[in-house]
């Protein structure tokens, strides 16, 4: 086991911006108005087992099919860019549709754990060690606990005009990351 804070540290700011689970408050809200209470804690139990199994069998799914990681990263680096450019310009490219119940899948799938967050991890698998990994997705699912749990609060302390600046922030990050996957994957 090798534990290292900085790698941890950078895991965890890299998920954290591709999560965006606070730039996902709009929706968040949104989904709560119509259906009622979210069920945080299922949807962040549920957002962990996929990210974590995806981490280990991800990589022998792409294999089975015939997709390697660099070409699955890469891809991956096209939905991270266009998740970007939805952040920073404001436009819909995925339409998402309104579930009937507060249940888990419009949360933990595709809004915490979608593909983008699976490409940045199995990247970031290439990259990094396993342990320091899991304490990052722990750290951001706590994270996550906490922004679901508190999804009106958060929206009366940032008010409209602060949750679209952290949308815009975190864009721009998730752009670059979408840039650096693309030129690591690609050799350039």
């Amino acid at each position: 086991m090798e534990f290292n804070f900085k790698e941890i540290a950078t895991i965890s700011m890299i998920l954290f911006a591709v999560i965006d689970v606070v730039g996902s408050l709009p929706v968040l809200l949104d989904l709560q108005q119509k259906v009622g209470k979210i069920q945080s804690e299922k949807a962040t139990l549920v957002s962990g087992v996929i990210m974590i199994a995806f981490m280990f069998v991800g990589e022998q799914i792409l294999s089975l099919i015939g997709i390697d990681v660099s070409s699955f990263a890469i891809a991956g680096s096209f939905i991270i860019f266009f998740l970007a450019l939805e952040m920073i310009l404001g436009v819909k490219f995925y339409k998402e549709e309104t579930a009937a119940t507060a249940s888990v899948v419009p949360i933990a799938f595709p809004l915490i754990a979608g593909t983008g967050t699976l490409t940045t991890l199995l990247s970031l698998r290439a990259e990094y060690h396993l342990e320091n990994l899991i304490v990052a997705i722990l750290i951001n699912l706590v994270f996550v606990y906490i922004v679901l749990r508190n999804t009106y609060r958060l929206e009366h302390i940032l008010g409209p005009g602060g949750i679209n600046i952290l949308r815009k922030v975190f864009g721009v990050i998730l752009l670059a990351i979408a840039v650096k996957l693309f030129r690591t994957h690609a050799g350039l």
